[in-house]
Order: structure tokens, then C-alpha cells, then sequence
């Protein structure tokens, strides 16, 4: 074991070195009492995530509870409509009306649905919308499959999201929005229920994901690094997962340490708000190491470009970073050469945590992508969320 460790510790050097750089020069001039503090600031003035719906739990094929919650459409009843509420009343009555257009977002490995923040303000009303935790994210449970040693796979997440679509929009179109993980998900979902695809869902958008060959990225490392790192990562994970609680002291231990690689692997701008980026420290921390473990080796072997022709029917759009480190671009450049009628985004200055770095960008893009699938008209469109509004709206 202490071999493993100090292997393991040589390797995550490397991956750390330029964060550690830049926290220790921090430190020379910031004392901990101080970035405690600023830490508490920035938590208090920028209450990312603090957008709420209705709750509810859909039941996973091996029993796990998975939390979701929706925001409803906001339909104001026009002067016409109050005056001939009689009429309309006879007119539906003993018929049901549509189902309305949901959109599904699903979120990305060590985050939760508090990661569409900016999306769900803007789209907030506009738009039934659903956001669920993947399994053992958020307020979801712990997969009971993985608690009895069970390995997850991208599969059983394709899955979980079809009980979630099952539970929260059992009926009417679909629109499936995902990042990183969270498109992975869905293309598991389009591999085992193509009726599904076909039938129900109206618009896709992956965004930051890939189709598969994950085990090639490099993350902006030599190549002595990457080696290294993919030699004894999973080892590792699987290790520190099995001392979950001495693992978690010392995660709060080297806090500052985390917090540069957090922000190095999730943003690629320079000047990306201080506030956004605390808020996404908070989300990755807030993933157990055990569930960080369990979930890694199911990357390497996530392979589902054979399910990526399921979507060639219905508008899509592909949008990634130029300096994801996590999905590279080249992986959303690959998706698109298999849907060449999508729509391809590549955002400059842009990290993994697009969605996060740049809203207004990515929600104008899926503003667009909803408008072109019919649905929400394009004159309900309006305010697009940015990091300058108030972030509790």
C-alpha cells in the first residue's frame, strides 16, 4: 500500500504542479484566515444554485431514488382568453390537452443539476424543464448497485435517465440537453431505446461530452505524465475510495492545492468570475471520493458512437470549449462528422465548465436550438443568464 501511495503521489504531482505553483506564490501573500474569509464572501454574494422547482423521485431499475425537479411553463391568461372561458370550457371538455415540450438537462461526473444555474434563470418559465442528480450526485441516492460492489456504467446512467423521463415527462416531446457525463448518458439512452429517440425527442444538445476514445486525452500533460497518470490512476481512485473519511480530511486539508486544479481542469479563461469559479469548487468537493472512484473506470470504456446516428432525425447542437482539457474539442469535432446537419459551437477561451465560463453563449445557443425545434417561439426568448444578473433570480 505505501508503494501504491507514494507512486500515486508522484503522479498527481505532476498533474498538480502548475496549480501548486500558483497557490504557493498565494500564499506569500494570503494568509488562510484571509482566504477563509474571501471564501465566505464570495459564497455569500454570488448564491449560485439556489434556483429551486418542484421536487420529485424516479426509481432506478436496481432501486435507487434518483431526485429531480421541475419547473413548470408560466402562462399568463390573455383578456380573450377570460373572456371566452366558457366557451373553452365546452370546447375541452372530455379532451385532454397536449402534453407540453420538456427539456431535460442532465449534468456532468462530480457535479449536480445546480451546474445549468444560468440556463435554468433564463430559461426559467419559458420552458417546462427538467434537472435531475445523476446517481450518487446531489440529492440523489447512493447507487444501491455500486453499495453492493457492483461497477456503474455509462449504460446503467442511460437508464436512470429513462426512469427520470419516465417519472417527470411521461408524456409529449422531449428535448435532452447534457454535459460531459450527462451527454454520455444520453447517448446510452438513444443505444437502448431507440423508440424513444425516435418517437418522443424533439431537439438534442451535447455539450463538453464525447462519444468515446477517452482514454486517449492527454490533459494538457507531457507525455512521461500521462502515462503515468493512466497508470496508476484507477489504482489509486480505487484505493483512496476505500478510506473515505481520512481521504475527505485531507481533501479539506490541501483545499487551496484542489482549488487551482479545479479551476485549471474547468475553465479556460484567465479572468473567469471569482465568484463562478467558488461555486464550481463547491460542486466538485460536495462528490464523495468513493463516488469519484466508482464512477472514473467508466470513462475509459464508454463507447457509444454507434448510438450517435439514433439523433440524425432531429435538430442538434454540439458545443465545446476550444481549451477543454477534460473533453477536448476534437471530441465534439467527431460527433459532428457523424451528424453533419448539426449545429457545431466551438467557444473560444472556453474550459470544460463552458456552461458556467460562458452562459450567455451557451444558452443562446440552446435558446436557438429550442426555438428551431419548435419549441418555445422565438418572441418568448428574451434575457439570456449571465454571470451579471443577480445569480438568485
Amino acid at each position: 500500500m505505501y508503494k501504491r501511495q507514494r507512486i500515486a503521489g508522484a503522479a498527481i504531482g505532476v498533474l498538480a504542479a502548475g496549480a501548486a505553483a500558483g497557490v504557493a506564490v498565494e500564499r506569500l501573500t494570503v494568509g488562510r484566515g484571509m482566504r477563509k474569509k474571501a471564501r465566505l464572501a464570495l459564497d455569500a454574494t454570488g448564491p449560485y444554485g439556489s434556483l429551486r422547482g418542484t421536487p420529485g423521485r424516479a426509481v432506478a431499475d436496481d432501486g435507487t431514488e434518483l431526485y429531480y425537479e421541475i419547473d413548470e411553463v408560466e402562462v399568463a391568461p390573455t383578456t380573450a382568453d377570460e373572456g371566452a372561458s366558457g366557451s373553452r370550457r365546452r370546447r375541452l371538455f372530455g379532451r385532454k390537452a397536449p402534453a407540453p415540450v420538456t427539456v431535460v438537462f442532465s449534468h456532468g461526473y462530480c457535479l449536480g443539476q445546480d451546474s445549468w444555474h444560468f440556463q435554468r434563470a433564463a430559461l426559467r418559465g419559458l420552458v417546462r424543464a427538467v434537472y435531475w442528480d445523476q446517481r450518487s450526485h446531489g440529492r440523489s441516492e447512493r447507487g444501491r448497485s455500486q453499495a453492493d460492489g457492483v461497477p456503474v456504467g455509462i449504460d446503467q446512467l442511460g437508464r436512470d435517465l429513462k426512469a427520470v423521463i419516465d417519472a417527470a415527462a411521461p408524456e409529449g416531446p422531449v428535448v435532452l440537453a447534457g454535459h460531459s457525463m450527462g451527454g454520455m448518458t444520453m447517448m446510452a439512452l438513444a443505444d437502448q431505446y431507440p423508440a424513444l429517440i425516435r418517437d418522443r425527442v424533439a431537439a438534442v444538445a451535447l455539450i463538453g461530452t464525447s462519444s468515446g476514445k477517452l482514454g486517449e486525452v492527454n490533459f494538457g500533460l507531457p507525455v512521461a505524465g500521462v502515462n503515468a497518470v493512466r497508470r496508476v490512476l484507477p489504482g489509486v481512485l480505487k484505493a483512496l475510495g476505500s478510506q473515505t473519511e481520512l481521504v475527505e480530511k485531507g481533501r479539506r486539508a490541501t483545499a487551496d492545492l484542489f482549488a487551482g486544479l479545479i479551476k485549471r481542469y474547468s475553465f479556460g479563461s484567465k479572468d473567469v468570475d471569482p465568484a463562478v469559479a467558488r461555486f464550481a469548487e463547491r460542486l466538485i468537493e460536495a462528490t464523495p471520493i468513493d463516488v469519484v472512484a466508482e464512477f472514473y473506470p467508466a470513462f475509459t470504456e464508454h463507447d457509444k458512437s454507434g448510438a450517435l446516428p439514433g439523433f440524425r432525425d432531429v435538430p442538434v447542437l454540439i458545443l465545446a470549449g476550444d481549451k477543454d482539457l477534460v473533453t477536448p474539442s476534437s471530441h465534439s469535432e467527431a460527433i459532428a462528422d457523424v451528424l453533419p446537419d448539426a449545429e457545431l459551437v466551438i467557444v473560444p477561451d472556453a474550459g470544460h465548465l463552458v456552461m458556467l465560463e460562458h452562459p450567455e453563449t451557451v444558452t443562446d445557443r440552446l435558446a436557438d436550438l429550442l426555438v428551431r425545434s419548435g419549441t418555445v417561439p422565438a418572441a418568448n426568448v428574451g434575457g439570456h443568464g449571465s454571470t451579471a444578473q443577480q445569480p438568485g433570480r
